[in-house]
């Protein structure tokens, strides 16, 4: 085969890669960002409280935090398809289970499958694949593009599943969760490819070693402790904007239409926060993000909630919704390389769940408790100008360089 040959097979292959992690990524992030929906029928037909579907959505959370690093060294160190695989196949056999649920136990069972079937196949993985595929170059821009395709399955899952919740009873809903997890085992093996494909030659630090040097990175410790309030933010509204509207007498459709436009205006975000991200420096945007954040649910949270709010809340959180994925993971690329990089993303992410489990259970026990959300979004709000403060300040550029990656190439001398 000529090179010129070689070089379009090259190019076929990485492209097929990049949309397979997209669809995947897209399937996994889109049905867990719209589980929320379900908090309303659930919980009338099964007898439980708020604070039980969120409990089981928090135990999601914990089993997605602490298995994504291991999964994450375990693909390092014997491929990225086995693990997105096995995930996709545990997503499955969790929508499986949710659809035949008769109560907390069987729910939680569900939440526990789906939060390891998205440590295989969610964001962490499926960026790492990306990250490998792309040029160092372009890594930014073709993070936030796949960030960006990603949201798809939001747009179009929440309407469609809303639909089916209003007409017929909800394990409906959960049957087409079924089909669409099914979608994401062709898209495992496809993004899979990415094994094959020649990597820098590095320094092969072990998942230990990695994870140690990491964490004597002052960058990546704040990175990661700022992660917290991302997930606490993202997975507060995700679960309880729907039955906020619904105590408030909004039609249950707006609560889907209110999900599907964060996944819509998110793919002009995270296309945006790749774009800048190739220019700009990370953590500034990544702090800028937190604080704006936390100006749209104060806001909104303060007003009464109408549907004209409600869509302008939407639509602005929806600019700021993924697009930290692509630049926490171009920005963990650009300290340590791609060699560890799931490992890495995985550890950060073990800080980002148990901000997802305060945001969802704590908000369930404070809704149980008061009958209302005033204190969590507040407590969302606060914690979200700290991080994005300490992000912008303490989370720059300075820093040792790191040895599992190639130094920077030195720019000669004029004159």
């Amino acid at each position: 085969m000529t090179t010129a040959a070689t070089t379009a097979a090259t190019r076929t292959n990485t492209l097929a890669i990049l949309i397979a992690a997209s669809v995947m990524m897209s399937l996994a992030m889109g049905m867990r960002q719209c589980l929320g929906l379900f908090l309303p029928p659930m919980t009338q037909a099964l007898a439980m409280s708020a604070s039980d579907f969120t409990f089981a959505i928090a135990v999601q959370n914990i089993v997605w935090g602490l298995a994504q690093a291991p999964l994450g060294a375990v693909a390092d160190r014997w491929g990225l398809r086995p693990v997105m695989v096995l995930g996709a196949a545990a997503y499955v056999a969790a929508m499986a289970v949710m659809a035949s649920a008769t109560g907390i136990g069987t729910f939680i069972l569900a939440q526990s499958l789906i939060g390891f079937g998205i440590a295989c196949t969610g964001s962490s993985l499926a960026m790492t694949a990306a990250a490998r595929a792309a040029s160092p170059e372009r890594r930014s821009v073709i993070l936030g593009i796949v960030g960006a395709f990603s949201s798809v399955g939001t747009l179009v899952i929440a309407p469609a599943l809303q639909g089916l919740l209003g007409a017929w009873d909800w394990r409906w809903g959960a049957a087409l969760f079924v089909l669409l997890a099914a979608a994401m085992v062709p898209a495992a093996v496809i993004t899979g490819r990415v094994d094959r494909l020649p990597q820098p030659s590095l320094h092969r630090a072990s998942a230990g070693a990695a994870i140690a040097e990491a964490l004597r990175n002052r960058r990546f410790v704040v990175l990661c402790c700022t992660h917290f309030v991302c997930g606490l933010q993202l997975i507060f509204v995700n679960t309880h904007l729907p039955n906020y509207l619904a105590i408030c007498g909004m039609d249950p459709m707006l609560g889907a239409t209110a999900m599907a436009i964060i996944g819509g205006i998110n793919i002009a975000g995270c296309l945006l926060a790749g774009w800048l991200g190739q220019r700009y420096l990370k953590n500034v945007l990544l702090g800028l993000t937190y604080l704006a954040r936390s100006a749209v649910l104060a806001i909104y949270f303060m007003l009464p909630p109408t549907p004209t709010t409600t869509i302008l809340f939407a639509a602005a959180m929806g600019m700021l919704w993924l697009g930290v994925i692509p630049l926490v993971s171009g920005y963990v690329a650009d300290l340590f390389g791609t060699r560890n990089m799931a490992t890495l993303l995985g550890v950060s992410f073990v800080i980002h769940q148990m901000g997802s489990v305060v945001g969802a259970w704590g908000g369930g026990m404070i809704f149980d408790m008061f009958g209302n959300y005033d204190l969590a979004w507040r407590f969302g709000v606060s914690l979200g100008i700290v991080a994005g403060m300490v992000q912008i300040l303490f989370g720059g550029p300075t820093g040792t360089w790191s040895r599992t990656r190639p130094a920077p190439t030195p720019t000669p001398a004029v004159g």
